[in-house]
């Protein structure tokens, strides 16, 4: 049986000033989730939103929150991200000194937990503790901006993780972000990819719904 790919669509690349329809367009969509951003200024070189647009969101979105945390000290706020009822909690290996006991904690506070990877991490970072996290993402860019061109390597590095998955037993996901397109999206899928996260490529599509049905399609 051909596996589902499931497509997370990056509210970042939204209209600000209509937000509120852009969820309401993505409710009504075949997406599966929806992924939010949140960026300190100081892990990444940007400032996105924070908890009082997470709450607003979490209000009206009908699909689970995706939540990725580009911030120093993310630990700070497993509860409160679990009072969003958000699904995942996506932290940065490199942004926590004790990966394991954040691993534990947003599980207890009965979230999936995510591990990201920023593109010249090694996949063998997580040799350790592959068997604990629910997905890795790994950044097809760096951090903190979209609309970034895709970086090539990031296609190898999707088969080394599926092998360090598949060889260890890990029932770990395999989110793909940054520069998801047309052209990138059917090789990441090839390579392994369970999740795509795509921004500016449905936002700024004419037919965002469409756009996210034919990714979701691609096997």
């Amino acid at each position: 049986m051909m596996k589902e790919i499931l497509v997370s669509p990056s509210l970042l690349a939204a209209d600000f000033l209509n937000i509120g329809k852009e969820v309401e367009m993505i409710n009504n969509s075949p997406a599966d989730w929806l992924h939010l951003d949140v960026m300190d200024g100081v892990f990444v070189p940007n400032i996105s939103f924070g908890f009082s647009v997470l709450n607003a969101v979490a209000k009206v979105s009908k699909k689970p929150l995706d939540v990725h945390f580009m911030i120093q000290c993310p630990e700070k706020f497993i509860q409160r991200t679990a009072q969003l009822g958000a699904m995942m909690m996506n932290i940065h290996y490199e942004a926590c000194t004790h990966l394991h006991r954040t691993v534990y904690d947003i599980h207890q506070a009965g979230m999936k937990a995510g591990v990201t990877l920023n593109p010249t991490t090694p996949v063998c970072a997580l040799e350790d503790i592959i068997k604990d996290v629910d997905m890795v993402l790994l950044m097809s860019v760096n951090p903190g901006f979209g609309g970034q061109p895709f970086i090539e390597n990031t296609i190898d590095k999707v088969k080394r993780l599926r092998e360090l998955i598949d060889t260890s037993g890990s029932k770990a996901l395999i989110e793909v972000d940054g520069g998801v397109q047309a052209e990138t999206a059917p090789r990441l899928v090839k390579a392994g990819v369970d999740i795509l996260v795509s921004g500016s490529y449905i936002f700024k599509s004419p037919n965002p719904a469409d756009t996210i049905r034919q990714l979701k399609e691609l096997r």
